[in-house]
């Protein structure tokens, strides 16, 4: 009876420890990915369904943790430099299939991409199969019978120590290139000229003007560091701005538009809860879209000035 009880006692422990949450290993369930979560080399499709915003659509599960992004959820793009880049290459190779590298944020239940780096994608057409060659009726000769029935001449590639010779619309080139290089230059064809863009420049020295890819070269504002800034949060158009403060200096007021993110939030909340509008020096990455200037908050921490300076 004893030794039943003992098997039995045992059996529940062995039961308790194999049950125990944790020990199995456990699926991420679907949410909200967290604030500054990196993408790596994530494939996609992005899309403008409405003319304005534009979207990131997975093409597979992005993990973070216990909690997944499904495929086939679509992600809005912030306003930044990249991601006019990616509209300027999208509609010159009139597609929209890339992998992106970029930041997650979170704003009021929602996901957004801050995105950093991309590289187009482009379909692999299937390889077609080989026709099946038709077998050669003809009697297979010997290699030095072959050889001896061509024209000494021709060069043989099967000959080891043939010497390959240049092809003869190879030397005709190089002979007209070489014709062309010793011409005398023509005073029509040093006359200097004025091209927009390229200052002045001689006809024979001219360029063409980047076409296609090529214009994707052009500058675009890079982004770059905010750091240590005094600004206090306003609203202009129903959108958060940080206006920088000049701390009483006579300088135009600087406005940058705020990307949604969890800074943001908890920036709002606190501005919610005081009395008066209170002062903050903030840092972030800024960054240019369509002309206007972005800001993606990062730190912004309540300073007080007691009075000494108006805004």
């Amino acid at each position: 009876m004893v030794k039943r009880f003992g098997i039995l006692l045992l059996t529940f422990f062995v039961t308790i420890i194999l049950t125990e949450p944790g020990r199995a290993e456990e699926l991420p369930r679907q949410g909200l990915l967290r604030d500054g979560f990196a993408l790596s080399s994530i494939d996609g499709r992005i899309n403008n369904p409405d003319g304005n915003e534009w979207f990131f659509e997975l093409d597979s599960d992005v993990i973070d943790d216990k909690v997944a992004a499904k495929k086939g959820t679509s992600l809005q793009l912030l306003p930044s430099a990249t991601l006019q880049r990616i509209i300027d290459d999208a509609k010159i190779r009139h597609a929209d299939n890339y992998c992106l590298w970029g930041r997650v944020t979170k704003y009021k239940g929602k996901n957004f991409i801050f995105p950093i780096y991309f590289l187009p994608l482009s379909k692999i057409e299937p390889l077609k199969p080989e026709t099946p060659r038709e077998p050669n009726t003809q009697e297979q000769k010997p290699l030095e019978t072959m050889v001896s029935e061509k024209d000494n001449s021709e060069p043989n590639i099967n000959e080891p120590n043939d010497i390959l010779a240049i092809p003869q619309e190879v030397i005709e080139k190089i002979k007209a290139r070489q014709a062309k290089q010793l011409e005398p230059a023509r005073l029509q064809d040093t006359e200097p000229i004025a091209q927009p863009g390229y200052g002045t420049l001689r006809r024979d020295e001219r360029r063409d003007e980047p076409e296609g890819i090529e214009k994707l070269n052009q500058m675009h504002r890079q982004d770059t560091i905010l750091a240590d800034r005094t600004a206090f949060l306003a609203k202009q158009d129903d959108q958060p701005v940080f206006i920088l403060d000049a701390l009483g200096r006579s300088a135009p007021k600087t406005s940058l538009r705020l990307l949604p993110c969890e800074t943001l939030e908890l920036t709002e909340k606190r501005q919610s809860a005081e009395l008066e509008q209170p002062t903050f020096k903030i840092a972030g990455i800024m960054t240019e879209y369509k002309g206007n200037q972005y800001l993606l908050l990062q730190k912004a921490t309540q300073v007080y000035n007691f009075g000494n300076f108006a805004r």
